[in-house]
């Protein structure tokens, strides 16, 4: 893991200092050309945080991704985003549709339709479950091959980290019985990280920063958790033993409230770490174009750099984060209690 972050640090360094000289000298060439723009910066940096039909990595290229829509007055309709989008990129209706923030609405009645395209978050889930399938088919494959013999290629690196989910996180939270969950936890940990560290790169969307995303995670570990609770678990919730008989209807609603807490602990955690630290970063390349300097432009490079560097690792920490209070929250569902 160490080897594989400190590749993607030094990537990160040349990546950052490159957009650095770059912002600064567009920055100051439209100061000096007397063109420039009163900045929205909280709507440049919304635009990016939040999901779209476009996706935009640098100024005039664009990816329009497509468009699939239903409604009962129209029935299916599949096209480009681009349609959107007229000669001076601003929006115009097509086919009877129009899109406004991000949403799709039929022209004449202003009423939403039901918006099943591919926008640029799920492009990215895509990305991310088609490079995991390929990744670990490799090293399933590399296993299969070596075995007996010592780890090469993908298989060395990931090995360890697997080895870690296992050891640290999936047996001291969930005890002899891990094997069952241990499937999940991983998939759960490696979806994580790959999609943190994907939200990191150069024009990428960032897929773990959508609150959705985050919620549907949650999700399955509430599902999980809660299916495999055993007798004990549900003892504990509805009717704690060892209590007076009246401070058991006080505790019931604490403990009932308890079981959806959990989760909507883990969706916020994740999705407020990721989207913050995007918004810092975001904000801080922002104050290039406000002051059109070159110098500012260098010190926001140097602080943004920083910053970015700790992004890495706060990938990697909130990948194990939610993993851990996921398999501490199975294990704590399924651990058999001794009542006296």
């Amino acid at each position: 893991m160490s080897a594989f972050l400190n590749r993607f640090s030094r990537f990160f360094v040349v990546w950052v200092l490159a957009f650095g000289v770059v912002f600064s000298a567009s920055a100051q060439h439209g100061h000096d050309e007397g063109t420039e723009e009163k900045l929205d910066v909280s709507h440049l940096i919304i635009n990016h945080v939040l999901d779209a039909h476009s996706w935009h990595f640098a100024d005039g290229l664009v990816l329009h991704l497509p468009v699939i829509v239903y409604s009962a007055e129209k029935g299916l309709d599949i096209f480009s985003s681009a349609n959107f989008y007229g000669d001076h990129h601003e929006l115009v209706p097509y086919k009877g549709y129009k899109l406004d923030e991000n949403n799709i609405y039929l022209a004449d009645s202003g009423e939403k339709v039901l918006d099943l395209s591919i926008t640029k978050n799920v492009a990215m889930l895509l990305i991310n479950a088609i490079l995991m399938v390929v990744v670990f088919t490799s090293v399933a494959k590399a296993y299969k091959r070596n075995r007996g013999r010592a780890p090469s290629g993908l298989q060395s690196f990931f090995e360890p980290v697997i080895l870690f989910v296992r050891d640290e996180i999936a047996k001291p939270n969930i005890g002899p019985h891990y094997e069952r969950f241990f499937p999940y936890l991983l998939t759960l940990f490696f979806f994580i990280l790959f999609g943190n560290l994907l939200g990191l790169l150069p024009g990428a969307g960032t897929l773990t920063g959508n609150i959705a995303v985050t919620l549907v995670l949650a999700l399955f570990t509430f599902i999980v958790t809660n299916v495999n609770g055993n007798k004990d678990y549900w003892t504990h919730i509805f009717w704690t033993p060892g209590l007076p008989f009246v401070m058991r209807f006080i505790l019931l609603p604490v403990e009932l409230i308890g079981v959806f807490t959990k989760p909507i602990s883990l969706l916020i955690r994740l999705f407020v770490a990721i989207t913050a630290g995007h918004i810092v970063l975001l904000s801080l390349l922002a104050l290039t174009f406000v002051f059109a300097s070159y110098w500012v432009g260098l010190g926001s490079t140097m602080i943004v750099l920083f910053i970015s560097l700790i992004e890495i690792l706060v990938a990697a920490i909130q990948a194990y984060v939610f993993t851990l209070f996921s398999a501490l929250y199975i294990g704590m569902a399924t651990a058999k209690h001794e009542h006296h």
